[in-house]
């Protein structure tokens, strides 16, 4: 299953969610992200059906290895990007909001040229 910008923002956010604390349920990705119970319910499920996150008894919300990959390198071009935007005097506020629009549609090969780039200049 390819996945949509919607479905790799929501395994960032459980990503992101789960280092803060660990157990995340689906209301804290609701008010994480801004979106409705009903959104997430249905987010959720399909995450879960295409094996990228598991729901525990208790409600928690797991990624699988596939969904933490996944969610590792939309963080990782997230924080990246973002690092980089700021690098060239975008306020961070601004920086963090395109960072978030194009680690989405970044292809491999200029990511891979831009983490090599910052690594070089380091």
């Amino acid at each position: 299953m390819s996945l949509l910008e919607s479905g790799e923002m929501y395994l960032e956010t459980i990503y992101v969610l789960s280092q803060k604390s660990g157990n995340v349920r689906a209301i804290d990705v609701g008010e994480h992200m801004g979106f409705s119970k009903p959104s997430v319910s249905r987010a959720v499920g399909l995450l879960k059906d295409a094996g990228y996150i598991t729901r525990d008894p208790d409600g928690s919300l797991k990624l699988t290895d596939s969904g933490l990959k996944i969610a590792k390198n939309i963080y990782e071009r997230h924080t990246l990007l973002t690092q980089l935007l700021i690098g060239i005097g975008v306020d961070e506020k601004t920086a963090a909001d395109d960072a978030c629009r194009v680690e989405h549609y970044i292809s491999e090969k200029t990511f891979a040229a831009i983490k090599a780039h910052i690594k070089k200049t380091k």
